[in-house]
């Protein structure tokens, strides 16, 4: 198991059950041969994705990584 906690914030959780739904709907209309109802999964995948975007960007993600191997220098 990771010991980062990649993935585990609001944004992420968020996003990917919103994106597996419209996976779902849009698996489920392919089978009962439903047109508008597979693209509506395609929206729903979509909007997972922005909704996990916009959380992020609202500070419900995780913060940044600082890069490995250079230090941190403070200006004065």
């Amino acid at each position: 198991m990771s010991s980062n906690g990649h993935g585990h914030t609001p944004a992420a959780w968020t996003g990917v059950i919103i994106s597996f739904i419209g996976f779902c709907v849009a698996g489920a209309a392919t089978v009962v041969a439903a047109v508008p109802v597979f693209w509506v999964g395609i929206v729903l995948i979509l909007a997972g994705a922005v909704v996990g975007g916009i959380m992020h960007a609202a500070g419900m993600g995780s913060a940044p990584k600082r890069a490995k191997g250079r230090p941190q220098t403070q200006e004065s």
